[in-house]
């Protein structure tokens, strides 16, 4: 029996149903990509326009440009030398030239995308841009690739919202391959725990800024991704467990012989993945219902980001995929917990990595039929290819070998028959606030479940000011709203976590319950986000006051307000001020976005309709 004739028959389910009910927008989909596959418009273009594409071109290139007869490859990236993660990136496109011409093509950086990082902007108004930015990442992707002189491309980005952006753009270009090239993750400095307990302690008042700042710098001290597991670390286990990524690639770090080699590897592939090739791969037909099936169920195992909860939905609807939180709420019920990395534990990516990393997880899952294994990647026909690790071979070349067949450390990755936790990492809460997410993965168990009275707050520095004047001092249910997507762009609340993780520690009962987002590193205090319908738009979260009583219990999925119910629904939602903030930092350019902002369970985009 085959791993695929396996498949667990929830994950088969859910597959099915999402198969179902996108079968329209998905046909038209694929009648639109192979549309655009079936004259290559390189070809045809003019004469004018085509010594346009190579004027630039070094003589060599140039002639091959003219001739018309090798694959083209374009370059888009999302450097830049302030964010950690995308520094490394400075170096690539030279090495993908290079492999390019040395495989018998050229490369072309096609264009730039922003990168912001939400480290930075933790806190600020920049983070009200946050969100948005995976949008513009697309269009800036789209107009990259506009130019139409391209056979595949290559994506250079790691973090937040750029994957996703870079994703959404790549599948409006769905004929096209593309090739995601990861950075990698710094080596590991201060442990995340420790960082956390400073950050804690500074809240409190028994540390002072330049204390915080060095244990910051210890954290955060080189070139490479944070290494906790957050937005941007799950962004690389999605890409290589969804097939877009060269196997084992994910957690190699940068400025490496390792890492270059796989940047030239990944070149190599790109080019031979065209349709000028017999193994044309084009993103459209990679990215269908069973990978984005193996990358929610990989989300779960891994503990990963809520925020792609967000993203991964935007990323579907790009292919004419219809997600729902429904359908993660049902692949995390069987879904094991296999891994314990920062906040989920205090290992960070790099012991992850050197335990077994993706090749023994994927190896687990692929052995429990959790995942579907006959898909279509950039390596190749099927996930098995991706049991394999890279190593640097004598020529300097990589080779792949079989990966770890045992965790080389069960204390941070664990097999399937002895998984952390029995269900996956997130779990989906509805009720009479709204429907929301959680994640439980970080959470103790005696803290699932959260009944107290709520305080109110429409800014975080409000429950900053309440916290250094001493007024937390109860058991109590943080309600943070006018924070969703059409209120403010949905910013991360992350600065909420050292004085709520305070409270918490001092025995306090404590849970947040917010229309807004947080970061993947976000931990310990159990947090329903994500709340929908936002206050904005009226949802009944607008009606919550002060001292109702509030129970978030993600042992049976619930977010209730405890009141007296004809009152409930006689009170009336609080009316948004939409005189706040929403100038200043950019944020005034943002406007439109944010009229146009669909709703967080569907992915918070603004261009819903517009992929289908």
């Amino acid at each position: 029996m085959t791993i695929e004739a396996r498949v667990n028959a929830r994950v088969a389910e859910v597959t099915d149903r999402i198969a179902r009910r996108s079968y329209d927008s998905r046909a038209r989909y694929l009648d639109r990509i192979a549309n655009a596959a079936s004259t290559p418009v390189r070809r045809r273009l003019g004469c004018a326009n085509q010594a346009h594409a190579f004027a630039a071109c070094g003589g060599r290139d140039k002639k091959l440009m003219q001739d018309g007869h090798v694959p083209s490859l374009g370059i888009v990236t999302a450097y830049n030398d302030m964010l950690s993660a995308h520094q490394p990136y400075e170096r690539f496109p030279d090495l993908i030239r290079q492999s390019a011409r040395a495989a018998g093509g050229v490369a072309q950086v096609a264009g730039g995308v922003p990168a912001m990082c939400d480290g930075i902007t933790q806190g600020e108004a920049g983070m009200e841009l946050s969100l948005f930015s995976r949008e513009v990442i697309a269009l800036s992707t789209a107009i990259a690739l506009s130019h139409q002189t391209f056979d595949a491309a290559v994506f250079l980005g790691i973090c937040d919202k750029i994957v996703p952006g870079l994703v959404i753009g790549a599948l409006s270009f769905g004929h096209l391959p593309a090739v995601f090239i990861p950075s990698g993750p710094m080596t590991s400095g201060l442990a995340n725990n420790e960082k956390a307990k400073i950050r804690q302690a500074y809240a409190e008042g028994k540390l002072g800024r330049e204390a915080l700042l060095e244990a910051e710098a210890q954290a955060y001290h080189g070139a490479g991704t944070c290494t906790f597991y957050g937005t941007a670390n799950t962004n690389q286990m999605l890409m290589e467990i969804m097939g877009l990524q060269l196997p084992g690639a994910s957690f190699v770090n940068p400025n490496t012989p390792l890492r270059d080699a796989l940047t030239c590897a990944a070149t190599e592939r790109a080019l031979d993945i065209t349709s000028l090739g017999n193994q044309y791969t084009p993103i459209g037909r990679v990215l269908d219902e069973r990978t984005f099936v193996n990358g929610i169920v990989g989300l779960h195992a891994t503990g990963g980001s809520t925020n792609l909860t967000l993203h991964l939905i935007a990323m579907a609807a790009a292919a004419g995929l219809t997600l729902t939180w429904d359908d993660f709420a049902d692949l995390a019920e069987v879904t094991p917990l296999l891994a314990r990395i920062y906040p989920n534990g205090s290992a960070d990516v790099n012991h992850f990595h050197a335990a077994g990393g993706m090749g023994f997880l994927i190896r687990e899952l692929l052995g429990a039929g959790l995942l579907h294994a006959n898909v279509t990647t950039v390596a190749g026909d099927g996930l098995v290819a991706y049991l394999s690790e890279p190593k640097l071979g004598s020529e300097g070349t990589v080779t792949w070998h079989e990966g770890a067949q045992a965790s080389g450390d069960p204390s941070v990755l664990r097999g399937a028959s002895e998984p952390f936790q029995k269900t996956g990492g997130l779990k989906v809460l509805n009720g009479d606030i709204g429907t929301a997410i959680i994640k439980t993965s970080a959470v103790a168990p005696q803290r699932h479940v959260i009944e107290a009275p709520a305080r109110v707050f429409h800014s975080q520095e409000e429950l900053q000011k309440a916290f250094a004047g001493g007024e937390l001092t109860n058991d109590l249910v943080i309600v943070m709203r006018f924070q969703g997507p059409k209120a403010n762009g949905m910013p991360e609340l992350h600065k909420l976590m050292p004085p709520l993780g305070v409270l918490q520690d001092r025995g306090l009962k404590v849970a947040l319950v917010t229309d807004g987002r947080l970061s993947g590193a976000s931990g310990k205090v159990p947090a329903a986000i994500h709340v929908t319908p936002e206050a904005a738009e009226g949802g009944t979260i607008a009606k919550i006051c002060d001292g109702d009583l509030i129970r978030v219990d993600a042992i049976a999925g619930r977010l209730e307000v405890l009141v007296d119910p004809e009152e409930w629904r006689a009170r009336a939602p609080m009316r948004f001020d939409s005189s706040i903030a929403q100038s200043g930092v950019g944020r005034e350019l943002f406007a439109i976005f944010r009229d146009r902002v669909g709703r967080a369970d569907n992915g918070a985009s603004i261009f819903q309709g517009v992929t289908r």
